[in-house]
């Protein structure tokens, strides 16, 4: 029986481009995602950069980009957060069925734009529909790291066995089905976080 439920944010919740950064540090000289890039914003995703340090070094790799061109690069990514999602979370909060859980790959970056674009009380209202919220640069942890499962189940005493997890991220919900948490892996365009009640078990 599932009695709790794990929700990613992006392509869950808002919608993101995922290319969108890369087109936009293109014009700056960006032409593939080395593994220098890469690596830098997974350390910056698990909070172990400061986004000060973060900027310093995509500067270093851009130089042709200014502090405030590589934050609206980076920002780019984020979308709309549509409103009938955000009802929708609510009904199932108020219903009361399960335990609601929330766990992001994201950064303090991403967060401030996200918080800006929908206004603190509609965040707000996201936000308490969620018994814990946890994002990776908070607890410095990422998907698809088994310890970033292992840490949401030990520190709200889940069972796995009575745990869904939703993402858009096959690679994430694969780690978390090791571990015995059944999953749905949302395919944006197809499917849709409202439809959630014929996905569970």
């Amino acid at each position: 029986m599932i009695n709790n439920i794990i929700f990613d944010f992006g392509d869950i919740f808002i919608n993101l481009d995922k290319e969108a950064v890369f087109k936009e540090l293109a014009k700056y000289g960006f032409t593939s995602l080395t593994p220098e890039l890469d690596s830098l914003a997974k350390e910056y995703e698990q909070g172990l950069l400061s986004s000060k340090d973060f900027i310093a070094n995509l500067i270093t790799i851009f130089p042709e980009a200014n502090e405030s061109k590589i934050i609206e690069a980076w920002n780019s990514i984020l979308l709309d957060f549509p409103l009938y999602r955000l009802d929708f979370l609510e009904k199932i909060a108020q219903e009361k069925n399960y335990r609601l859980f929330l766990l992001s790959n994201t950064n303090a970056l991403h967060i401030s734009h996200v918080i800006k674009t929908m206004g603190e009380t509609n965040y707000n209202r996201f936000k308490h529909c969620f018994e814990k919220f946890y994002l990776s640069h908070e607890i410095q942890l990422r998907k698809p790291n088994a310890t970033i499962y292992e840490f949401v189940l030990e520190q709200n005493n889940l069972k796995a066995e009575e745990t869904f997890f939703i993402d858009d991220t096959k690679e994430n919900t694969d780690a978390a089905e090791k571990l015995g948490i059944t999953c749905w892996n949302l395919h944006v365009g197809s499917d849709d976080i409202i439809n959630l009640k014929t996905k569970l078990p």
